[in-house]
């Protein structure tokens, strides 16, 4: 399965925009530090790295809000 790279923007709408894909994790990541620095002040816009068998199921998985996590001192005791 690929690597998949996607800029993502959060304003006005979330969009979703594929760069490119990867056969390997290392190439992928390498290539994503590169546009985070490039990319996000120019576009003002984020870079993710996703692995999934297909752009429909990259595209899903970004789209999926997803739980924050609790942080030390969050809970009620």
């Amino acid at each position: 399965m690929p690597y998949y790279l996607y800029k993502i923007f959060e304003t006005p709408i979330r969009r979703l925009e594929k760069i490119e894909s990867h056969d390997s994790f290392k190439a992928a990541s390498a290539r994503a530090k590169v546009l985070r620095r490039e990319l996000a002040l120019a576009e003002g816009c984020g870079v993710r790295t996703i692995f999934a068998e297909n752009e429909l199921q990259a595209e899903d998985l970004l789209s999926q809000a997803h739980e924050t996590q609790p942080e030390p001192g969050d809970g009620d005791y």
